[in-house]
């Protein structure tokens, strides 16, 4: 007999991020509703996915459906995700670079040899042609940073390391503030308004935090 799955409908989160320095409130406005998008859609993969599971399996003739849903999954979930990383490590009145006695910075100092060195690569990522993320990792088992490339949202991620800061490259991040070839000038807007206790706080994490909005 067919069962119905319990399932979690997530909601998007509200973020106050009016003011940032160098990324307008019209940009944001337009991140917000493509963020929401993307909570919508998950929420609707899962529901899809979920009718193929009532039987506790998935048969022959549903398997090429079936696999593009979980395919579109990854991508869809992790656009969820990674925008609520986005968002949370923003704030008003934030500041380019963490104090001297910063955590996050004597990190980069362990894994890079200094922050500056550590800041160069994240900017250097962050202007790798194509779309998707630049985001700094923690490596849970030494302590370790290291800067990926994300392409789109699920390719380049790494299983079991920690998003610490994560900065998205797509070009609706900035582009009705820059043209495309001033990326550059996003970045440096996007590190004027950095929480670092955020990125502090997430340092300090044994496992991989998921989406908060989950509903039960």
């Amino acid at each position: 007999m067919d069962k119905k799955l319990p399932q979690a409908n997530y909601e998007p989160r509200s973020y106050d991020l009016h003011g940032l320095h160098g990324i307008s409130d019209r940009t944001l406005a337009m991140h917000f509703k493509l963020y929401e998008g993307y909570v919508t859609q998950t929420n609707a993969l899962t529901a899809k996915i979920n009718q193929f599971l009532a039987d506790g399996k998935v048969d022959q003739e549903e398997m090429p459906v079936y696999s593009e849903l979980k395919r579109r999954y990854g991508f869809e979930y992790n656009g969820m995700v990674l925008h609520e990383y986005y968002f949370d490590n923003l704030m008003i009145d934030g500041s380019p670079d963490p104090g001297t006695h910063s955590p996050f910075r004597q990190a980069t100092e362990r894994s890079f040899g200094s922050y500056e060195a550590w800041k160069g690569d994240f900017i250097g990522v962050g202007k790798m042609r194509g779309v998707g993320w630049a985001v700094c990792y923690l490596n849970p088992s030494n302590g370790r940073l290291t800067n990926h490339w994300i392409t789109l949202h699920e390719t380049g991620t790494v299983a079991g390391f920690i998003p610490v800061l994560v900065m998205d490259v797509w070009e609706h991040a900035f582009i009705l503030d820059y043209k495309p070839a001033e990326r550059i000038d996003y970045i440096e807007a996007f590190f004027s308004n950095v929480n670092w206790k955020t990125v502090e706080h997430r340092l300090e994490r044994t496992i991989a935090p998921t989406s908060t909005s989950a509903a039960a």
